[in-house]
Parts: structure tokens; sequence; C-alpha cells
């Protein structure tokens, strides 16, 4: 399959802007990286396929790392303490990512034959691709290169290539999406209300009620959900925005604040837990050195 991933990759590095992750052609996402500099990501809902290099994330404490010819997918809306983009040798780490449209899933799934989900899966996984899925998402790259066919035949290889991932590894994961009721849906509601919400204080039964759960059960579903429990994935969120403050050359004090701390000393001891170092010291690194490319997967 390298012969594939390395057309692949050459088309994105003939249509990449530096400026921009996104695309004309609606939900894809195409990036190189250049330099293997940590960088600041919210990783939205959807999937990512590595063409060339590699990446690291870190999920909470868990290192996930994947390199080319595989794809990372996920269906919420995840905060990461870091994320590195590897270079292979001299080449740059090219990816591609596809933002996740629920109504082309459910319409998909409902036309396939039903399939006997497992009880409970977590919310995101890696898996490597089958040269089907690459075949059908080079077909929807190649639009790039033919911009006048995109309003015509973007609508029927996206649903090509959602087929192909359905059939695929990741498809007990992705036909979670059709399912209204669940419990990934009621996590769902409930990481809506936090990233809304983060600069708040985390009233848990409050939350656990608009899930529409137990407090016990919402916190045993989280976890398996997300790989951590509701209130460290709420501290991330705070963190990570008063993260992005230090970047923009807000002090540590007024950034503790804004993102709902009542104390800048206990501010400092979870940002430095989380990041590794304390937020002053890491003012300068992140204004320097990190580079943010929002919640755009790829």
């Amino acid at each position: 399959m390298k012969d594939l991933l390395d057309q692949m990759s050459r088309r994105v590095l003939r249509h990449e802007d530096p400026k921009s992750l996104e695309t004309a052609i609606p939900r894809v996402a195409i990036g190189a990286f250049r330099q293997p500099e940590p960088t600041m990501m919210a990783i939205g809902a959807g999937v990512c396929l590595i063409l060339q290099g590699a990446k690291q994330m870190m999920v909470n404490q868990k290192m996930l790392r994947y390199s080319a010819g595989a794809c990372f997918a996920s269906l919420i809306d995840l905060p990461t303490t870091c994320c590195v983009f590897e270079m292979d040798g001299d080449k740059p780490y090219v990816g591609t990512g596809l933002t996740l449209d629920h109504g082309i899933f459910t319409s998909l799934i409902a036309d396939m034959p039903a399939a006997q989900l497992k009880k409970e899966l977590p919310a995101f996984n890696i898996e490597t691709v089958s040269r089907d899925v690459l075949e059908a998402w080079d077909h929807l790259l190649a639009l790039l290169d033919t911009p006048d066919d995109i309003p015509v035949l973007a609508a029927s290889r996206e649903r090509e290539l959602i087929y192909r991932l359905l059939q695929s590894p990741h498809g007990p994961l992705l036909r979670q999406i059709g399912r209204e009721e669940g419990r990934l849906t009621q996590v769902r509601r409930a990481i809506d209300w936090m990233r809304n919400h983060y600069d708040e204080s985390f009233p848990i039964k409050t939350v656990a009620g608009i899930a529409g759960m137990s407090v016990a059960s919402f916190n045993r579903h989280f976890r398996t959900a997300t790989s951590m429990s509701p209130l460290q994935y709420h501290k991330t969120l705070r963190l990570q925005a008063a993260r992005r403050l230090l970047a923009s050359d807000v002090d540590a004090t007024r950034a503790a604040y804004a993102v709902g701390y009542e104390s800048p000393s206990q501010f400092s001891r979870d940002y430095s837990r989380l990041f590794g170092h304390p937020p002053k010291r890491d003012a300068s690194r992140l204004r320097e050195n990190l580079v943010d490319v929002s919640s755009v997967v790829v």
C-alpha cells in the first residue's frame, strides 16, 4: 500500500495551505508539518489518516502513537495535553482528516445489513487501514485536482469512503453514531455541556443528570468512552484553555481566573502536573515553539 500512500502524500503536498488545514471539499482537511515541535490540539469528532511520518498524542496520561497507513477515529471531542508530528527522515509529516457527518452515517447504516454491536466501546481507537479504504480516500482527495467537480461528485465519494470505513475494523466504533440513544449519546450530551461551561464550577450531579445517569453510572461510562474521569476531562479543558491564553501573552494569574480557578496557586499546581512545567516557565516556550491547529483532525 506504500505506493498509494505516496501518491496521496504527493497530492496533499500539491494542495496544502500553510495558513489553513481546511479544503474546498466539505469536511476534508489536509496538512503537512515540517518541524517536530509540540502542538496544541483539541481533537474533534472525526477520522484521521496518516500518509507519511507519525504522530504522538497524549490523552490524559495515555500516549497514543500511530504512523503512515494507520487511522485514528474519535466520536467525541478529546482534549489532548500535547501532540507531536514526527517526520519521516527529511520528509514532512503528511495527514488528512474527515469530520464526521451524523446524517451520512445514519443513512448508510440504515442501508447496510444489521450488525451486532458490542455492549460498550471506547469512543476512539486506532486501526490500520485496508487498501479499499485508501482507494476510497484517494478518490475523494482527487477532487482537489479538479475543483469544479467538487459540487457534483464530493457527496458520492464521501459516502463511498464512509461505507468503506464502516466495513473496516473501525466499523463497530463508527456504527455507534447511528444510535440515537445509548451510553455514548448520553456521554456526548455531558461533554457538550462541559465544553460550554469549562470556566464554571463542576456540579457532578447536575452533569450526570444532563447525561440521564446516576453519578456512579456516569463516572463509569464516561471513563470507558474517554479514558478519563469527568473531573479529569473538565480540568483538562480548563487547563488547555489557560494554555492558549498563556500562548497569547496573558499572564498566569489572569489566565487562572479566566478559566474558573479561584486559587492561582492551585492552578499552578494542576498546570505543572498536566504539562510538566509551571505556567510562567511554560509561557515563553508556548509562544516560541507551539503550533495551534485547533480542533481540525489531520
